[in-house]
């Protein structure tokens, strides 16, 4: 998650803050397909299991990556991991974009404050809706970190390497269900930006750069950082869930809604705030999705002791805390995949 802070120009009103058991206002499970008795849901939710995710984090953040800074070999090599593991399971990219990589320039970056990074890239995979393919949802996470300090590696596991990993997983599960014959309805991109750590530049090239239409893009859910816990809630089984309710009334009841069915996490809010000095709605790559009227949630796990220092290593992750993170997340893109009506944006 990127340190600073984001000048933001106007402020935006939110309804809730603090932390919220599910609502009782929430949809008719009648109309979900996330639900016990969906077979096609529950084998493909079943294939997100914390053993993978701690066999993919453990190359993402290994000393190997030298801390994946935006545009060093490091990041790269990370890359071409993730890529690899798209090929091997037969999930494709983009048409459209031609290969797995959509290049962000440097001199794109160095205009928004990049200084000297070098050109870098997003990695997209993609699995095309058998209904509405016309229409996107995004399940993004970046996979760039702080790269090396004075000969020390950096190496992000929790940040954001368990969210890049929750996104492989996520691609897992939809891609299973596809091979069952039970693939989604609307298409799903799997969206891993680089340079967020730098000023959200990946994201931001992306949405001035979009490959799928923007007015076409159902929702970003965005990863960024779930797998560990903060102080103020240690040993919970939580997730801070942030800006669902910022431009739809529709998606924070839906995640609700997936909550309850799935894992029943305690999902908080504090984030919601906006009087909450952290301003975290506008520090993830989710806000360049949203700043394009396109609903998000930002799921999070909170600023803990290692956040940007060389100790945020692989085993302080709590994998299966990770998992179910995962999977509430694979949940809440199943129900918008699958809806009959895509999500409404009426707030602004």
């Amino acid at each position: 998650m990127k340190k600073l802070l984001v000048p933001v120009c106007t402020a935006v009103a939110l309804i809730s803050c603090g932390t919220a058991k599910n609502t009782s206002d929430v949809s008719s499970s009648q109309n979900s397909p996330v639900v016990k008795g969906d077979k096609a849901f529950l084998s493909a939710y079943k294939e997100i299991k914390a053993s993978d995710l701690k066999k993919n984090l453990y190359v993402i953040a290994s000393d190997e990556m030298e801390g994946r800074d935006t545009g060093s070999p490091g990041q790269k090599k990370a890359g071409e991991y993730m890529v690899n593991y798209y090929k091997n399971i037969g999930i494709s990219f983009p048409k459209k974009l031609g290969s797995y990589y959509q290049k962000v320039p440097s001199d794109f970056m160095k205009k928004r404050g990049g200084s000297d990074l070098p050109d870098s890239e997003n990695i997209l995979a993609f699995i095309e809706g058998s209904e509405k393919p016309e229409e996107i949802v995004v399940v993004s996470a970046h996979y760039d970190h702080v790269g090396m300090q004075n000969g020390v590696v950096y190496n992000g596991a929790d940040d954001d390497g368990s969210g890049t990993v929750a996104v492989m997983e996520i691609a897992k599960a939809f891609h299973a269900a596809k091979k069952a014959g039970k693939g989604p309805k609307r298409s799903i991109l799997f969206l891993h930006v680089t340079g967020e750590e730098h000023g959200l530049f990946g994201s931001e090239y992306y949405t001035d750069n979009p490959v799928f239409p923007l007015a076409n893009t159902v929702v970003d859910l965005n990863i960024d950082m779930i797998g560990r816990d903060d102080p103020e809630n240690r040993g919970k089984q939580y997730v801070y869930v942030i800006g669902s309710e910022m431009l739809s009334s529709q998606l924070k009841v839906i995640n609700e809604e997936a909550n309850k069915r799935t894992n029943n996490l305690e999902l908080n809010y504090k984030y919601d705030d906006p009087k909450d000095p952290q301003r975290l709605y506008y520090r993830s790559d989710h806000y360049n999705f949203a700043k394009n009227n396109v609903p998000v949630a930002f799921f999070f796990d909170g600023i803990h002791e290692d956040y940007h220092k060389p100790t945020d290593d692989v085993e302080k992750i709590n994998y299966e805390l990770l998992a179910k993170r995962t999977q509430l997340v694979f949940a809440t893109a199943w129900e918008i995949a699958n809806r009959s009506e895509r999500i409404i944006v009426d707030k602004k």
